[in-house]
Parts: C-alpha cells; sequence; structure tokens
C-alpha cells in the first residue's frame, strides 16, 4: 500500500553538479533541478526540498548511489531518511525507463526515486556514523596507503641493491627496516663495507636492538666478492637509493603514528560508560572481534569502518558478501556453476583474507578446516574463504549472545540469520 505522507526523491551526484527529481507517493513529478556541489549549493538543494513538499524532513526519503560523502552528510544532518542503492541494482532499474540503454541524469535520477518508493527493501537507510568511527575510517585507509607505499619504495631499494650490491639483502629480508637503511648509509658500497669497524656496526645493531646478527656476521657478508660493475654505477645507483631511502624514513615514521592512532581509537571505542555498583557489563563490539583468533590492529579497524552497518545488524549474508567469501552460483536445469565473487569492498575482501590466513596459523578448528578442504584439492584461495566464511558466521553469533571467543566450546555454528 502506498504511504501518502512521503516524498521520493533521487539524487544523481556529479563531482560538479547534482541532479535532484521530486516525486509524491504516486511517483508523479513534482520538480527537478540541478544543484552545484558547494556548500551553498547543498543548502540550496535541502532548502528546496522541504519548500516543494511542505513536509518535515523525516517525511522525506532520498535515494543516492553512494553510502557516504558530502552530499549524504549534508542530507542526513538536515534530518532526511536517506537510502543507499548498489550502482549495479540501480542499473537494472534503469532498464524500466531505458530498455535500450539509454542513461543521463535526469533518467537516473528519475530511476532513483521510482524504485525507492516501489522497491525499498532493495535500499539500505543511512544512519549517521560514529565521529570515533568516522575518524577510525580515515587512519585505518591512511595506514593501507602508506602500507602499499612502503612495500612500492622497499622493491625499489631491493632492485637497486641486487644492480651492485646484493651482499646486503642477505641480511634481512625486509630492506625498507629503519636499521638496514641506516647500514646501508654506514656502509653504502662493497668498498666501504671493508673499510668500517665492527664496533660501529656494533653499535648500530645494539641501538635497533638488532640480535638476529652479529657484527662480525654482517661484516663477513657485506665484505664478500662484489659485483663488477660498469663505471658510474655506483654513484647513479647510490643516488637513485638515497633519495628513496629518504622517502622510506618517513613512511616508516608516518606508518608508526598512523598505527598508534589506530590503537587508541579502537580503546576508544573498546571504553564503555561506568555500569552502577554490582552490575556487568556486556563486552562491546570491539572487545568481542579483537577476542577473535586471527584478528589485529588492520584487521580490526578495517571491520569496524567498512562493516559497520553489518556489524551493527549482526548480518552475517550482507558481511559474506561485503567481503567476497560468498561464492556465485549460476544453475540452470541440470548445470551448475559455482564462481568466486568478484563484486566485494576491496578493502574487506583483503582484511578478510589475512584473518583466515592469520587464523589458520593460530586457531586449531581454522587449521583443521583448512587442511581438509586442501585434502579435497580446493586452492589456497577457495579454502581460506571457506575458513573465512566460517569466522564470520562464529563472529556474528558471538556479537549476538554478546560473548568473547572460547576455543574451548564445542563447535556448533549454523548460519547465524539478522
Amino acid at each position: 500500500m502506498e504511504d501518502e505522507n512521503n516524498w521520493f526523491v533521487g539524487v544523481d551526484w556529479a563531482s560538479q553538479t547534482h541532479h535532484v527529481r521530486l516525486s509524491d507517493a504516486r511517483g508523479a513529478k513534482i520538480g527537478e533541478r540541478a544543484f552545484e556541489h558547494g556548500g551553498e549549493g547543498l543548502k540550496e538543494m535541502a532548502d528546496w526540498i522541504l519548500k516543494s513538499t511542505g513536509a518535515p524532513p523525516e517525511a522525506v526519503m532520498i535515494a543516492i548511489e553512494v553510502p557516504h560523502g558530502p552530499v549524504v552528510e549534508s542530507l542526513m544532518e538536515r534530518g532526511f531518511r536517506v537510502h543507499a542503492i548498489n550502482p549495479k541494482q540501480l542499473d537494472r532499474f534503469r532498464d524500466r525507463f531505458s530498455p535500450a540503454g539509454a542513461k543521463d541524469d535526469s533518467r537516473d535520477a528519475e530511476a532513483l526515486a521510482d524504485a525507492l518508493r516501489t522497491d525499498r527493501r532493495c535500499f539500505r537507510l543511512l544512519a549517521p556514523l560514529d565521529p570515533v568511527v568516522v575518524e577510525l575510517r580515515e587512519w585505518s585507509r591512511i595506514a593501507d596507503e602508506l602500507r602499499v607505499e612502503r612495500t612500492r619504495l622497499s622493491n625499489q631499494v631491493r632492485e637497486l641493491l641486487w644492480r651492485y650490491y646484493p651482499q646486503l639483502l642477505e641480511l634481512c629480508d625486509d630492506v625498507a627496516a629503519d636499521w638496514v637503511l641506516e647500514l646501508w648509509r654506514l656502509v653504502p658500497t662493497p668498498d666501504k663495507a671493508r673499510r668500517v669497524r665492527e664496533a660501529t656496526v656494533e653499535r648500530l645493531l645494539k641501538r635497533h636492538r638488532i640480535r638476529r646478527i652479529t657484527a662480525a656476521a654482517a661484516l663477513e657478508r657485506l665484505r664478500a666478492p662484489a659485483i663488477s660493475v660498469a663505471a658510474g654505477t655506483v654513484n647513479a645507483v647510490t643516488g637513485h637509493i638515497e633519495g628513496a631511502a629518504q622517502r622510506l624514513a618517513l613512511v616508516n615514521r608516518q606508518s608508526r603514528e598512523a598505527d598508534k592512532r589506530l590503537d587508541r581509537l579502537t580503546e576508544k571505542l573498546a571504553g564503555g560508560e561506568d555500569t552502577a555498583e554490582g552490575q556487568t557489563q556486556e563486552p562491546r563490539d570491539v572487545t568481542i572481534l579483537r577476542s577473535l583468533p586471527g584478528v589485529g590492529r588492520i584487521v580490526l579497524a578495517t571491520l569496524l569502518t567498512e562493516a559497520q552497518h553489518a556489524l551493527q545488524r549482526r548480518d552475517y549474508h550482507a558481511l559474506r558478501c561485503l567481503s567476497g567469501v560468498a561464492p556465485i552460483t549460476k544453475r540452470s536445469g541440470k548445470s551448475k556453476i559455482v564462481l568466486m565473487r568478484q563484486a566485494a569492498h576491496v578493502r574487506l575482501r583483503n582484511a578478510v583474507y589475512h584473518w583466515a590466513r592469520t587464523a589458520v596459523q593460530h586457531d586449531p578448528r581454522s587449521r583443521a578446516k583448512y587442511a581438509a578442504l586442501r585434502a579435497r584439492v580446493h586452492g589456497h584461495g577457495r579454502a581460506l574463504r571457506s575458513v573465512a566464511d566460517r569466522l564470520l558466521a562464529v563472529a556474528c553469533a558471538m556479537l549476538q549472545t554478546r560473548t568473547l571467543f572460547n576455543p574451548s566450546l564445542p563447535e556448533k555454528i549454523a548460519n547465524p540469520r539478522p
């Protein structure tokens, strides 16, 4: 039954101009306008919607493709009920208005408004985020970018050292470590390694608390016969490494700061309110998720920020789809094809992959499940996705019952329903 008291708005957002269509409960067009992106334009959009409907903000339902961003935040700030939809789903709704595949801003706004009116179950009602979660999400993405940059620069340094100084690569797998970079500055060439004093190298290793190798063993490797290279190669390569080393030093320092920020913010989320005397406080989501095997700083921050709404609903099925562990089944007649899900949240997919990989190393049940799947000739990735699927089910069950992970409990995990 149509709700005569609601109004439906479709917002086709863009970088410069946002196209807005307003419809009533029967789908009749009330108005259509375009607004420039910016504080004034977004305020004008909200004022126009309220003036055109004459209704309170909570009676206005707005459909948009993205679940975050300045457009969403400004509309939610004014009290509108904002709903998000996956762009792939919107593409199917668009066929109602253009079977031939025509597409423009006005048609997209109309498709959004009409789909929200007729198929609201396909949309996700957005709720304001905790300010701490917003900050945690940003620092989580910063930390991710820094790890990618560190890997890129370390690969570059490794390749340059391979050209003229492979002896240094034998000391440590992580050539981006601070102590390796400082050692390279101390002995940037095999010729320098033959002249440096053992006590100097020993002080460097002691300062960085490196015990896996002694100064004598390090110098023995560095003084091994060097590669003969063309004239000028050493000077050119050392200059290149120096530039990369300076950037790596900055990335290492920023990564340590990002890790501290992530720890502080997750602790802030974990801290609960004081309870009355004699009452036991239930563990929060942060504490519950942290108790799971394989969940570390990065995985925890990614789960709390990129899958917050699904975690709040304890929606196991949404979590497994978002993280890509739910397979795609195509069945027709007697044929059945099961494929890996490609449409997934990339950061969440990576986090769940490393969660399962670490759990296999430290959790006996996860290790046994992985071994059983590999024995059935499943590939490494497919086996880890199945392990991750089980861990997500366990996490949702723990969140529903507000209990911490207990490895001694008997195994009885069914797919929880939201």
